[in-house]
């Protein structure tokens, strides 16, 4: 009856959303940096995360997979971004028995800019940051010794100078696990309120007649803007470990993703490990996606326990057709 319930829910956003899904609208949503996956190991292999299971950076694929951790766990991705922009996410995973409790914080910061105006197009001498922050907070549960369910509410803040907007959003997934070890995974991201800009820098003197003289010219106004809404994505996937021989094995894995923003698209990857210690990944991000700038994603990790914690780090880079490559480096601690 709970698998049943958890699969309703998640189907039933989905649906909600559909009426958006109906035609591509690029870069008519906010909340851009919600879309930056932080996982090098994913990235890896495509960004194809819904399903990869053992992963600290799971939260923000599936809310599900962090019941697949055995122990708890901290994590961190660093990446120099497009444009120059520096991103970072970190998480950590408490592990409550059949539950599991999940703390998330990304940052996307441009670093100090100049100021400039028509006026002044050489620069005023005062200088401005872009900055966006998203925290997290999750939850997931095993249900079932094969099914688990899980969500994480979102709080977004983009700060761009002294105007800034808000907005609140709630991420859900749930992952089945085959007699045969694969794994069957679905999650919606970002279903959540509208943002608009607002701050001191919206603030204007006006003057309601330009052509009357007399009158006051300088009333104190406000400009108004638009509210948007967030980036939903719904992803349903699945991955499929196989055993190769002594200590190999190899994983494979296949998003399939329907935004809101945009057409479908569907992410392929594989990885190869070694002896628990050395892991090769490759992929492809977005394939069949109109106008698609991504493709073909490279990776690989290395993982080693000493005294009973367990170190990973992974490095990923991505193509992009107009804007370079993207490189991401991760780290994580078990214990």
């Amino acid at each position: 009856m709970k698998r049943a319930y958890w699969i309703g829910l998640v189907g039933w956003l989905s649906l909600g959303s559909l009426s958006a899904w109906a035609q591509t609208k690029v870069a008519t949503t906010i909340g851009q940096v919600l879309l930056i996956e932080p996982s090098a190991r994913v990235a890896g292999m495509g960004n194809a995360g819904v399903t990869v299971v053992s992963d600290a950076f799971g939260l923000y694929f599936n809310p599900a997979i962090p019941t697949t951790l055995e122990r708890s766990a901290v994590a961190m991705t660093y990446s120099r971004w497009l444009a120059d922009l520096n991103y970072t996410y970190t998480t950590a995973l408490v592990q409550l028995g059949a539950s599991t409790l999940s703390l998330a914080l990304t940052t996307l910061h441009s670093g100090e800019m100049e100021v400039r105006t028509v006026e002044q197009p050489l620069g005023t001498g005062e200088r401005f940051t872009v900055q966006h922050l998203v925290f997290g907070l999750g939850f997931s549960r095993r249900l079932t010794d094969r099914f688990s369910a899980g969500l994480q509410a979102k709080l977004l803040r983009e700060t761009i100078w002294h105007s800034s907007l808000s907005a609140l959003a709630l991420d859900v997934g749930v992952l089945y696990e085959l007699p045969f070890r694969a794994y069957l995974g679905a999650s919606l991201s970002n279903f959540g309120t509208r943002g608009r800009y607002d701050g001191r820098d919206l603030r204007v003197r006006y003057d309601q007649d330009p052509h009357r003289h007399g009158d006051n010219s300088s009333l104190p106004a406000a400009l108004y803007t638009e509210s948007y809404q967030l980036p939903i994505l719904f992803r349903v996937g699945m991955g499929l470990p196989l055993q190769l021989g002594s200590g190999q094995r190899l994983l494979l894995v296949a998003d399939a993703l329907q935004p809101s923003f945009n057409t479908e698209s569907l992410s392929l990857g594989a990885e190869w490990q070694l002896m628990d210690v050395l892991a090769l990944r490759a992929g492809y991000q977005n394939l069949l996606e109109q106008d698609s700038e991504l493709g073909l994603t490279l990776g690989m990790g290395l993982s080693h326990e000493v005294a009973m914690l367990r170190f990973q780090f992974d490095y990923a880079w991505a193509s992009h057709v107009r804007l370079g490559a993207i490189h991401r480096l991760s780290a994580s601690i078990a214990f």
